[in-house]
C-alpha cells in the first residue's frame, strides 16, 4: 500500500523586511526578500515524520502557486526531505485571492494524485488560515483542521486539536485534508546532505492551461476581494519620559489614565 501526502506551501514576504504595496495595491514582491511561511514549514516536518513513520510506502510532494521565486521555498522543502514538487506558475495569478488559490491548489492537487494534503495553519503575509477548508470545500473531501497532533493508520488521519478550554480527539478518513498548527513539533533544519540532495529532486512546473483554468477565474479579475486602499503606518513618534523627582508615580499614574488604561 502507498500513501501520497502533498503539503500545500506558500512562499511569502519575509516578515521583517520593509513590506510596501504595489500601485495595484498587490505586495510588491520585488521590493522585499521572500521565503516559506513559517507555518508552513511545520506542514512540512508533520508530512515527513508520518512518511518516517509510516510502514507503507510514503511519496511526499510540496506544491506551491506564486512567482519564479517561489522556487526557492520549494527547495527548502526538498532541502528538508520531500520527495518532488510542483510550481504553479502564471503571470495571470497575479492578484489572486484566498478564493482563486484555493481553486488553482485543488486542480493542482488532482492532477497530483493525492490521499492526504497537509498544509500551515495560515499563511504569515495574508494569515487569513481559511485556505485548507477552502481546499477541502473544492475536494470533497474531509478537512480536519488546526491539529497540534497528527498521524495516519489504516486509511484514517486522526489528531488532537486544542482550545482555550479544552482538547479535540479527531480523526477522518482518506483522502483528506488537514491543517497543523505550530504547537505540532518543531520543524527540523535542513542538513547539508538534504541540501544537495534536494537539487536533484524533481520540480514540476505548471500553468493555468495545464490546470484547465482560464485566467478570468484567477487574479485580480477573479479576486472575490480586492484591497481598496492603503495608508502607510505613521512613523513612531517620541515616548513620553517621565522624571522621578518625588512625584513620578503620581505622573505616571495620570498618563495612564489620560490614555485610558486605568
Amino acid at each position: 500500500m502507498s500513501l501520497r501526502i502533498v503539503v500545500t506551501v506558500k512562499y511569502v514576504p519575509d516578515a521583517t523586511g520593509d513590506r510596501h504595496f504595489a500601485e495595484d495595491l498587490t505586495v510588491d514582491r520585488d521590493d522585499v526578500d521572500g521565503l516559506l511561511s513559517e507555518l508552513d514549514e511545520y506542514a512540512v516536518e508533520q508530512a515527513l515524520q508520518i512518511s518516517e513513520n509510516s510502514d507503507d510506502e510514503v511519496e511526499v510532494t510540496v506544491l506551491t502557486v506564486g512567482p519564479e521565486d517561489a522556487k526557492d521555498a520549494l527547495r527548502k522543502a526538498l532541502s528538508m526531505g520531500a520527495d518532488k514538487a510542483i510550481h504553479v506558475e502564471d503571470d495571470d495569478l497575479h492578484g489572486t485571492d484566498a478564493m482563486g488559490t484555493s481553486l488553482v491548489l485543488a486542480k493542482a492537487v488532482e492532477k497530483a494524485g493525492f490521499d492526504l494534503v497537509v498544509s500551515g495553519m495560515a499563511s504569515t503575509d495574508g494569515t487569513m488560515g481559511i485556505v485548507p477548508a477552502l481546499v477541502a470545500e473544492r475536494l470533497g473531501v474531509p478537512q480536519v483542521t488546526l491539529l497540534s497532533e497528527v498521524s495516519v493508520e489504516g486509511g484514517t488521519v486522526s489528531g488532537r486539536r486544542d482550545g482555550d478550554t479544552a482538547s479535540e480527539q479527531l480523526e477522518a478518513s482518506l483522502p483528506a485534508v488537514v491543517s497543523v498548527t505550530d504547537q505540532s513539533g518543531e520543524a527540523r533544519y535542513p542538513s547539508f546532505k538534504g541540501i544537495m540532495a534536494a537539487k536533484k529532486k524533481p520540480v514540476e512546473a505548471w500553468d493555468l492551461s495545464d490546470l484547465e483554468l482560464e485566467a478570468g477565474q484567477v487574479g485580480l479579475e477573479g479576486a472575490w476581494t480586492k484591497v481598496d486602499s492603503a495608508t502607510e503606518r505613521p512613523a513612531r513618534t517620541a515616548g513620553t519620559i517621565v522624571k522621578d523627582e518625588g512625584e513620578g508615580g503620581k505622573q505616571l499614574a495620570e498618563f495612564l489614565a489620560g490614555q485610558k488604561f486605568i
